[in-house]
């Protein structure tokens, strides 16, 4: 089977770096169209300019996916400019640097939390909808979530909540569209290299090597490893998958605790002292 995107439209929201810069990217090596909602404007220019340089054909638009009229405004000039939308990346996420007991946490931190974390799903995905189904050739929308949707996360309580809520709208919304030829699934990925996660400067530097012993592929993600998933999920290869998660984690959900020592063999007792992370 051949991979491609060609003759296919893709949105992805928070595509200015990281996960979403990825994922753009590899729908845009495969031959498709990509519109990119940036809400950082220093970002535009230099997207438009390295999407111009690679040859891909993109519509960068500054906006911010958790106002109404900022999305309605993204998918009118997608409609404008393609005609069309076949497939929509949910990438937009963020901890907001909220890591605290809930009984610490103020109303407006949670507000925040929720609407970056799952109510722009629903104002997003509303709004996309009747452009993927005017097309009448199905689609594919993925949401990007995290891991911490499928465990419990101390000191994180709202996002690994909204995380969770992330699991049951791709579900519902899966049964929901699915008379229209259009899959909704879910990537999770672990803790990943990225603008908003710079994993290798968090991490003590005296532990740098053996820091991922609890990830049994031994090491934290890249954003090329969710961009993969995507590609999977965006394209026929995944023509009969929907309402799922692919996990994009090095094995550390199945692990369940498991981890190697520093000789190499498994254990579910602690073997870290400290924190492994230097903030």
């Amino acid at each position: 089977m051949k991979i491609t995107l060609e003759g296919k439209v893709a949105l992805v929201t928070g595509g200015g770096a990281g996960i979403g810069r990825a994922i753009a990217e590899s729908f845009g090596e495969l031959g498709a169209r990509v519109a990119i909602a940036e809400i950082d404007p220093d970002k535009i220019a230099p997207l438009r300019a390295a999407f111009k340089a690679s040859g891909i054909d993109a519509l960068v638009v500054q906006a911010d996916v958790q106002k109404k009229l900022d999305v309605a405004e993204v998918i009118r000039q997608i409609d404008e400019r393609f005609g069309r939308l076949d497939i929509l990346v949910n990438n937009v996420g963020h901890h907001l640097g909220c890591i605290k007991t809930l009984e610490t946490m103020e109303e407006e931190e949670w507000d925040a939390l929720y609407n970056i974390n799952l109510r722009h799903l629903f104002v997003v995905t509303k709004a996309a909808i009747p452009l993927i189904k005017r097309g009448k050739q199905g689609g594919s929308i993925i949401n990007v979530s995290s891991i911490e949707g499928f465990r419990g996360c101390p000191y994180n309580i709202a996002y690994t909540t909204f995380k969770h809520g992330v699991t049951g709208f791709t579900k519902a919304m899966a049964i929901e569209l699915s008379g229209d030829g259009i899959r909704v699934n879910t990537i999770a990925p672990e803790t990943t290299e990225s603008e908003q996660v710079p994993v290798q400067a968090m991490i003590r530097p005296e532990i740098r090597d053996i820091s991922a012993r609890c990830i049994p592929l031994g090491r934290y993600g890249f954003p090329s490893d969710s961009a993969g998933a995507a590609v999977f999920l965006a394209t026929d290869l995944s023509a009969w998958v929907t309402g799922t998660t692919v996990h994009v984690d090095g094995g550390g959900l199945a692990a369940g605790g498991f981890q190697r020592t520093p000789n190499g063999d498994w254990t579910i007792g602690p073997v870290v002292t400290g924190n492994v992370f230097a903030v």
